[in-house]
């Protein structure tokens, strides 16, 4: 039998270091999450939660399996989404206040997902790649022990799958996402 291999194939070894150099990681802090009320859409701008720890977005179908004579197939059923967010809980943040009422009214909630690091260019300079929902929250949960900070946990539900484009980001939530430097001389007005 003859060995395959490379030169054989007529293949080119795969450079992973050029691969490598050309991508970048994104950190998970540069992935924000911005709500706001539908009912709100035409008087307020979208806020994040401060002080989140962590966020999750799932997607899953499940499958109906039918038996054939040559043997099984799968039917897939539609996509669901479901985003999780964990954060501890900020003295003041009315954000939080609004989501538990959306959760006791049944509101609808609208949610952008946006990350930091793919700006916009073009017609879309000064905005950055996000998903927008338009769904429910389906969980709110509010934890506090002893010894830590109180902690907050929701769970998110969309109707659909989203839509992909360029959402607008104040310097101020992108300050929740991160510490921006500040001089140590005092600010002016």
């Amino acid at each position: 039998m003859k060995k395959l291999d490379f030169k054989t194939l007529k293949l080119r070894p795969f450079d992973l270091q050029r691969f490598a150099e050309t991508l970048e990681a994104v950190q998970g802090k540069r992935i924000i999450y911005l709500y706001r009320m539908l009912a709100d859409a035409a008087t307020k701008d979208a806020k994040s939660i401060a002080f989140s720890t962590e966020n999750e977005n799932s997607l899953s179908r499940d499958a109906d399996v039918t038996q054939t004579k040559s043997g099984p197939i799968r039917t897939p059923g539609a996509v669901e989404t479901e985003i999780s967010l964990t954060s501890v809980m900020a003295k003041g943040d009315d954000m939080i206040d609004k989501i538990k009422q959306a959760v006791i009214d049944g509101s609808v909630v609208e949610l952008w997902e946006v990350n930091l690091d793919e700006e916009g260019s073009t017609d879309n300079a000064g905005k950055f790649k996000a998903t927008y929902y338009q769904g429910f929250v389906t969980e709110l949960t509010l934890s506090s022990s002893a010894e830590d900070a109180t902690e907050i946990s929701m769970t998110y539900g969309p109707n659909g799958t989203g839509a992909t484009g360029y959402a607008t980001v104040t310097d101020e939530q992108q300050e929740l996402a991160s510490y921006v430097f500040k001089d140590t001389a005092k600010e002016s007005a």
